[in-house]
């Protein structure tokens, strides 16, 4: 029996200062269990005809967590090159990775990328130019081909920078132009033997429902070779109290259930894909911050910590919410977010960090102004713990900005041991790769 789970994975509040002491902060921590728990729920999903899970590592690329991931069964979406890349040398066979990319390689690029596709990395052709200059390689291997399709109808994203099917995301070739690559591929006599659609991030789960309505129908109008559809990935999850998570079992059930009817249809059986990042490390995660200052004004309190948007820049780019906690050095946890249990009166503080940005903040609002936190007050060198940071943390954030360093990772691991993942970057390496050119 799968364990669901909903929010951040529980936080040990005695292990923050053990881990701070140790490694020092900032510092994110990860957690195994509960990736691989996320793994097996989405490995158990209803389906008709079979189901494939690939994790979109943009989420979160380290090697650890890819090896995590890719040992419990699922394989890779890789939105570069450099990703692609990047998983192969964490131990990835190229075999098990798909690219879905934006990238059109000329060069040496284009050469490595055609020695990917003879390993085995599927191609997820993303537009008419990409098609174009991948059609007579193509031909010349007996390759088939993956088509993203953008569905040119109103996405499903948490917001306007994560919706990637509206009318202004330009992700996959376009409805209107998909007759017109197909009968080029015709033509050439290659296939499409896979159809994708990734409609948006977080977003509401009758938009997933409605995405796999629209795609099975223009797969039956336009793929007649296609024996996998991948409904994209975007799965909501709840990170604070009160939002709802998706439901795997109902999404699975209802996808299967229209896959069903196409083969009733049709005669054909799909098998179902899925690519979601974020349902797979987002609440696995969590950033360790100490509180190095505090300063106390009319207006406003607040809380100066040592890690801030060059660790996590989502508020920031997003607006998105993360649960905060704070936790005394000897391990002690005064309050949480997380659950709604203080255990001391609250107080109104603004959580910030140390960049020289006005929206340097765990919280901002529409207008990009600091939102107050409510917490039990904290002394200086206590922790402010950060709730789930394991997506889109690491791998997007502007860590090096005014010079500040990459910061550690540690994973607790299946057995409850703490092992570090990843070093603290040094101060050399900010400037390694700058020349001292004579002006």
């Amino acid at each position: 029996m799968t364990m669901k789970h909903f929010g951040p994975t529980r936080l040990d509040a005695t292990l923050i200062p053990k881990i701070a002491q140790q490694w020092g902060t900032p510092v994110y921590l990860h957690d195994q269990a509960y990736i691989e728990n996320s793994c097996q729920q989405l490995l158990d999903m209803p389906n008709a005809f079979g189901l494939h899970v690939r994790y979109a590592m943009k989420a979160n690329s380290d090697r650890t967590v890819l090896r995590v991931v890719t040992n419990k069964g699922l394989d890779l979406d890789c939105s570069s090159i450099n990703e692609a890349a990047r998983a192969f040398a964490a131990g990835v066979p190229y075999a098990r990775m798909m690219l879905t990319t934006q990238e059109v390689p000329s060069g040496e690029e284009r050469e490595e990328l055609e020695e990917m596709i003879r390993a085995g990395l599927k191609y997820n052709v993303c537009s008419t130019t990409q098609f174009q200059l991948i059609a007579e390689f193509a031909k010349s291997i007996n390759l088939d081909l993956s088509m993203r399709v953008h569905p040119g109808a109103t996405g499903g994203g948490e917001s306007a920078t994560r919706d990637t099917g509206s009318e202004y995301s330009c992700f996959g070739v376009h409805l209107n132009d998909v007759p017109t690559v197909k009968a080029m591929a015709d033509k050439l006599g290659l296939r499409f033997t896979q159809v994708h659609v990734h409609i948006g991030s977080g977003g509401d789960p009758d938009k997933w429902r409605q995405n796999i309505d629209r795609e099975l129908g223009f797969v039956k109008s336009y793929f007649p070779d296609a024996t996998t559809v991948s409904f994209g990935g975007g799965l909501k999850v709840a990170r604070m109290p009160g939002e709802k998570q998706a439901d795997i079992a109902s999404l699975g059930a209802y996808a299967a259930q229209r896959v069903q009817e196409f083969k009733e249809a049709t005669g054909r059986e799909l098998q179902m894909e899925i690519e979601p990042g974020t349902f797979v490390v987002a609440n696995s995660g969590h950033i360790i911050t100490r509180i190095i200052d505090k300063k106390l004004t009319n207006e406003l309190n607040f809380l100066i910590v040592d890690g801030g948007m060059e660790l996590l820049t989502r508020p920031l780019l997003y607006g998105s919410e993360h649960p905060i906690a704070i936790v005394r050095q000897d391990g002690t946890l005064l309050s949480s977010e997380y659950d709604c249990k203080p255990t001391a009166a609250l107080k109104s503080f603004g959580i910030v960090g140390r960049c020289c940005e006005s929206g340097d903040s765990v919280r901002l609002d529409n207008d990009g102004n600091i939102v107050p936190v409510l917490i039990s007050e904290p002394e200086i060198g206590d922790y402010v713990v950060i709730g789930g940071t394991g997506a889109y943390s690491e791998s997007m954030s502007p860590e090096n900005y005014n010079s500040h360093r990459k910061p550690p990772a540690v994973m607790k691991t299946r057995s409850s041991e703490l092992v570090l993942i990843r070093k603290k970057q040094d101060r050399e390496q900010l400037t390694q790769n700058e020349l001292d050119v004579k002006l």
